[in-house]
């Protein structure tokens, strides 16, 4: 525990920091920490936060930076969130409003996180296999050829043309649909799947029709659906304009973790298991890729069902009262977007 005393210094050693980029000496700190504190008695209370490894001074600097246990420390005790403001709220809201498919509302939610940050927006969309199956129809377009509509429970909407062995008609594709909508209305898209397999290596005479035509027609749609998450990233160029990670040797590292996404892909998976805000500090992330920069993110989700996190990749040294509100009220407007997309579509 610190002081009193300590803990204003300390917090606004990191506010002067964020702000400027800038080690702070002793003097600046007493200056603007408007406590009526000698430089020496700042000092000492500097020497202090040192030695518990919250602060350390950058090579030959008589000045101080925070450590990322001294950001963690911040974050998880000191940091006091600011509303967000009405023209960012209102930027959000409005750009969500305008978009209908859930994959354009993905984008737009990235997109918006990177404008308003001024860093690297992202959002995880779970693989179609996670999503979980609400209905199908299907619609005869010629003797041998099915149209397929398959929605999800996230409200995204795949239409695919399945080439078929016979002609079937309306009525039966209709209670085909009807009996797979009853049968797996629900259920993860990769539990339809196996199923879907289960259901073909039985004998044909142990299917009743319509489970049989159902099995026949749906089996095509599911069979080539081996995709996995997928990440939106926006503004990652944004990252090249600060000093704090315009090392060529960290960038490398960084736009080729972007690149490959698997780190980020793990990152927001882990992220989506927690309520809330979570970030990650520099080496917190486990990714050396990773280890100038932070992560702000937070599940979204529609219906009360978590589908996927969104959230911010920014420096280390990046103002965390101001981004946690704006990831945080992204994340519940995309939720509140999404959960309305899909009851307009059920009416």
């Amino acid at each position: 525990m610190l002081s009193e005393r300590a803990e204003k210094l300390f917090k606004k050693l990191i506010e002067l920091y964020v702000r400027d980029g800038q080690p702070v000496g002793s003097r600046t700190l007493a200056r603007y920490a408007d406590m009526d504190l000698s430089p020496a008695t700042v000092r000492n209370v500097m020497s202090d936060l040192e030695e518990l490894g919250l602060i350390q001074s950058p090579h030959t600097s008589a000045g101080r930076i925070p450590t990322q246990l001294g950001y963690r420390m911040f974050v998880d005790s000191l940091v006091k969130v600011r509303p967000l403001e009405n023209d960012a709220l209102e930027e959000i809201q409005g750009r969500l409003a305008l978009r209908d498919d859930p994959s354009m509302l993905l984008e737009s939610a990235s997109q918006l996180l990177s404008q308003i940050t001024h860093f690297a927006g992202v959002v995880l969309i779970p693989s179609q296999q996670r999503a979980k199956f609400r209905q199908i129809e299907f619609l005869s377009l010629d003797r041998k050829r099915i149209l397929a509509i398959l929605v999800t429970e996230d409200g995204r909407v795949q239409n695919r043309v399945v080439p078929t062995d016979r002609e079937y008609s309306p009525s039966q594709l209709v209670e085909a649909a009807n009996f797979f909508n009853e049968t797996y209305g629900g259920s993860d898209l990769s539990e339809v799947r196996v199923q879907l397999l289960k259901a073909m290596q039985k004998d044909s005479d142990e299917l009743n029709r319509m489970m049989k035509t159902a099995v026949e027609v749906a089996s095509k749609l599911f069979e080539s659906d081996e995709d996995g998450d997928d990440v939106v990233l926006s503004g990652e160029q944004n990252l090249l304009e600060i000093p704090d990670l315009c090392k060529i040797d960290t960038l490398q590292k960084l736009f080729s973790a972007f690149k490959a996404k698997q780190d980020l892909l793990d990152l927001l998976d882990r992220s989506m298991r927690v309520s809330g805000i979570s970030i990650f500090i520099g080496e917190e992330s486990g990714y050396q890729a990773l280890n100038d920069c932070s992560l702000v993110a937070a599940p979204y989700q529609a219906d009360g069902k978590v589908l996927g996190t969104l959230g911010v990749i920014g420096p280390t040294r990046m103002a965390y009262e101001q981004v946690i509100p704006v990831v945080d009220v992204t994340a519940r407007l995309l939720s509140n977007a999404l959960s309305s997309r899909r009851i307009s579509q059920v009416e």
